[in-house]
C-alpha cells in the first residue's frame, strides 16, 4: 500500500488502483478495472492475477467485491479494437472503469507507462499488478470478468475454444481461424486473423 499511503498523504481520500486485460488475444474485448481499497481490509491473496490459479483468483475476486470501497468495469470491444487500435481501447476501458466507480476516486494509480485521458491527478507505475495491492486488486476483477465474458463467447462459438484460450493466439486458436475463418468477435486488423476476415462474411462457419 506504499503508493496508495503516499497519494493519501497528500490529501487524496479515496485512491483507485487501474489495469487492464486483453491486449494480447486475437479475439474478445479488452477489459479494465479500477478499485478503491479499503484501508483496513486484509491484503492476503490480493497479487498480480498472474500470479495466482484459477481457483485462487476466483476466491480473491470475491473477497475484493466484499470489501473494496467501489469497483468499476469497462469493456471494449473488438470493433473499437479495430477502430481505433489496442493501446487506445486498453486505456479508453480504463477511463470507463473510473467513470463507473460510486464513490469516484480522487486520484489514480494506472498499471504500466501510459496515463488515461482522465482529468483526475494519476501516475502510471510500471509493474504495478506486483507493486501496489490496488492495482493487483484491479488486475484480478479485470481478468475474471474477461474470462466470463470469453465463456460465454464459447458457447455462442464453440468451434473456437475460447473458454480454454480464452482468445489468445494459441496453436488450437490459430487453426481454429484458418479453417472456420474470424468470428464477429475477432480482432480484424490483427495479424493472425485479417488474413482469414473474409472466409466467414456471414458470421457463420467458414
Amino acid at each position: 500500500m506504499r503508493f496508495e499511503e503516499d497519494a493519501r498523504s497528500r490529501g487524496y481520500g479515496r485512491v483507485a488502483g487501474v489495469d487492464e486485460v486483453g491486449r494480447g488475444p486475437l479475439a474478445g474485448p479488452v477489459v479494465a478495472a479500477a478499485v478503491i481499497w479499503a484501508d483496513a481490509a486484509p491484503l492476503d491473496g490480493i497479487r498480480d492475477s498472474k500470479q495466482l490459479t484459477p481457483r485462487r483468483r476466483l476466491a480473491a475476486y470475491q473477497r475484493i467485491y466484499r470489501d473494496a470501497v467501489a469497483i468499476g468495469v469497462g469493456v471494449v470491444d473488438a470493433a473499437v479494437i479495430d477502430r481505433i487500435n489496442i493501446l487506445q481501447s486498453a486505456l479508453l476501458a480504463m477511463a470507463v472503469a473510473v467513470e463507473h466507480l460510486e464513490p469516484q476516486a480522487d486520484f489514480l494509480l494506472i498499471d504500466g507507462n501510459h496515463r488515461t485521458s482522465l482529468s483526475l491527478p494519476q501516475i502510471a507505475i510500471v509493474k504495478g499488478d506486483s507493486r501496489s495491492a490496488s492495482i493487483a486488486a484491479a488486475s484480478i476483477v479485470a481478468k475474471v470478468t474477461r474470462d466470463c465474458l470469453m465463456a460465454r463467447y464459447h458457447a455462442r462459438y464453440p468451434e473456437y475454444g475460447f473458454a480454454q484460450h480464452k482468445g489468445y493466439p494459441t496453436r488450437a486458436h490459430r487453426d481454429a481461424v484458418k479453417q472456420f475463418g474470424a468470428s464477429p468477435i475477432h480482432r480484424h486488423t490483427f495479424k493472425g486473423v485479417k488474413e482469414f476476415s473474409a472466409k466467414r462474411p456471414d458470421g457463420g462457419p467458414g
